[in-house]
Parts: C-alpha cells; structure tokens; sequence
C-alpha cells in the first residue's frame, strides 16, 4: 500500500504505537535508542522539537502538552484521538532494488524515499490541513503547521525487504495567531490518496535522476530492472494474506484484512547486515542479476516484464525452478527486442483514485 492512514484513539494506543515504532522495526531489535524516528512540521519547530524522538517528547504532544515547557496546549477531552499513523511505503520493486544494490546506491535509494516522503507530508500541512475554533469548533481555519513524527523501516514482518515511513501526524497543530487547537481529521482522511501521489511522483522523479529506468503509470510506477517474479519472491507476507484469503474465502476489504490478521507473525529482530546478505543469496538463487538487469533496462528501453516460465523462474511455496543464466538472459533480451516502451513524464491526476490492484502489489 502506498498511503494508508489510520487513528490512534487514545494516548495509551499511541504510546504502544510509540514503543512499537522504536523497536526500529524488524531488523536491529535493540530498542527506543535505537528508532529511526525524527521530527518534522513546521508545528514541531515551533515546539523547538529537531532530532530523534524520545518516548518523552512523544508523549508530551499527544497529551497536548509543550514538551518543553510541560505547558497545556489544546484541551484533551474523552473523545480526543491524540494523532494518526500515514504510512508511505515504496513500490515493492524499488525496495528489492535497495535490497540487491551497494551500500552507496541504498543511501541514495533511501534519500530518494524520505525525501518523497516529505513532499507528502509538506503538501498536506499547506494545503489539507484545518483546525476549529469556537463554540462547538463552529469557525475553521488552517493551521499554521503540522507537528509529525517520522520513522522510517526497512522489512515487512516476513523480513522481506520493504522500505515504508510512518508519519505520526499528532492531533495538535498551531493556529496562525499562536494558538494551538486541534485537527479536523476528516480533511487528512479526503488528502490521503493526494499524499500518496505526491509521495509516488517525487520518488519516481528522484529515482530516475539517480539513474533507475523507471516505467510510469497513471496512479503508481516500478522501476523496469526488477522482473515480476523477483518481486513475487521477496513478497512473502503478501503471498501468505492471499493464501489465507483463498483458505477462507475472504473476497472484501474487511476480509483481506482479516487475512492479514490470520497470518500476522510475531517480530524476529535480526542484524541488518545478516538480511542484506540472506537478501542477496535469495536473488542468487533465483539466477538473478540486478547489475545486469539494471544495464538491459536502461539500455533497450524495454522491461524484462511479465517473464513466462519459459526463461524465468516461478516460485511456488518454498520450491523454485531455476534455469541456467545464458538461457534465461537470451529470454529476457528477446522478451526486450520486441516490447519498446517510450519515456513519459510522470503526470498523476493528484485526485485520481489508487488503484486497488497497484496497491497490492506494493504491500
């Protein structure tokens, strides 16, 4: 999913939410000290909040207090929600790109997403962002800012590689006379879609600078080097939901959602290095080459996509066919003498719906 967005409805989920971020997700397991979390928003400038986030400063803001000074900020009623979860996760081709890449070319990958991810979150804080004031929250205005908290994560629970960013958007924005109030949520839920395709055309921008052969669509993008199946492979917790909706006969929403439910795995903390190495050895395995996939794609114009089973390996489970490398090349570069794809420049209708089917496959 490229741009969900989800409530915290009280101080105490949000400080779950808060110790659950700083486990730095699946990788290091060492803890808050650890998290990969800074602020942004012109609302944390405000507060004189810069640098990573401590439990401290985090829960100091969702209590609608000035971390700094412990000064009340905006009123903390029985139905106040204290912020929302937006997470930006990567197309699932840029993250196997990051996995397989060099240490220099996963920096820049990196850089690429948390700048895009800021875009996102800069678009919203100027342009869907509204506070009340009044009796009964009658008068609506914008805010002067957004206080967030970003952390940025690497896998999925299957320890797939998965680059995606959650941006705590904290319910307390300040008001353009130097008050504080609190958001009117209803217009960051309208933005979502809008914040996803803003985060989608920066990051395709920026990939394509830096060198990737990207293929453009109205809604999303994948970056060319990357074959279908690759991304099937490292797509394990994705794999899992759909298995379990085919078990279950889940068809809705709600039912995927149950799926991933069903299937969701407890954390196993592991060492970067360990899964950029496992990573590597699974492409290995598969035969496959990103230098050299890299090279065709920026090179024919064309993607080595949709692959048959004739000159690529299908994963079914745990089990794998795997041909040998001249014979699958000859494959992909014949695949790619006949299928020219031209250049266009990223154009996404910023209100055009996702599309469902995009979606999935980055998730």
């Amino acid at each position: 999913m490229v741009a969900s967005i989800s409530a915290r409805k009280s101080v105490g989920a949000a400080v779950a939410y808060f110790k659950h971020m700083a486990q730095d997700e699946y990788y290091t397991g060492k803890g808050e000290a650890e998290a990969d979390g800074e602020w942004d928003g012109r609302g944390a400038e405000r507060l004189a909040l810069e640098g990573p986030v401590s439990k401290a400063d985090f829960e100091a803001a969702l209590n609608g207090l000035d971390p700094r000074t412990g000064t009340r900020l905006t009123q903390i009623g029985r139905s106040h929600a204290p912020g929302w979860d937006m997470t930006f996760s990567a197309p699932k081709s840029v993250s196997v790109t990051w996995a397989l890449s060099s240490p220099a070319e996963r920096v820049r990958i990196e850089a690429a997403h948390r700048a895009a991810v800021r875009a996102a979150t800069t678009h919203l804080e100027e342009h869907h962002a509204f506070t009340r004031r009044g009796k009964g929250g009658a008068i609506r205005e914008p805010v002067a800012g957004l206080t967030i908290a970003r952390f940025h994560h690497h896998t999925s629970r299957d320890l797939d590689p998965q680059l995606h960013t959650h941006a705590f958007v904290f319910n307390l924005a300040p008001r353009r006379d130097g008050s504080w109030g609190s958001l009117v949520s209803r217009d960051l839920y309208k933005a979502q879609k809008e914040a996803g395709a803003v985060y989608r055309e920066h990051l395709a921008n920026q990939l394509e600078r830096d060198g990737h052969a990207v293929e453009r669509r109205s809604t999303s993008f994948l970056l060319k080097a990357i074959p279908r199946e690759i991304e099937r492979a490292f797509s394990k917790r994705r794999q899992a939901i759909e298995q379990a909706a085919e078990t279950h006969g889940y068809r809705t929403p709600k039912g995927m959602e149950m799926a991933a439910l069903r299937t969701r795995q407890a954390k196993r903390p592991r060492e970067r290095e360990a899964l950029f190495q496992a990573w590597q050895a699974e492409a290995k395995s598969l035969g496959f080459d990103l230098a050299k996939s890299r090279q065709l794609a920026a090179h024919s114009g064309a993607q080595a996509r949709p692959l048959t089973q004739a000159n690529y390996p299908v994963r079914t489970g745990t089990a794998s066919r795997i041909l040998p490398s001249a014979q699958r090349l000859i494959g992909i570069i014949a695949l790619a003498s006949r299928s020219a794809s031209s250049m266009q420049g990223l154009q996404i209708d910023l209100r055009q719906k996702s599309s469902g089917r995009e979606a999935e496959r980055e998730l």
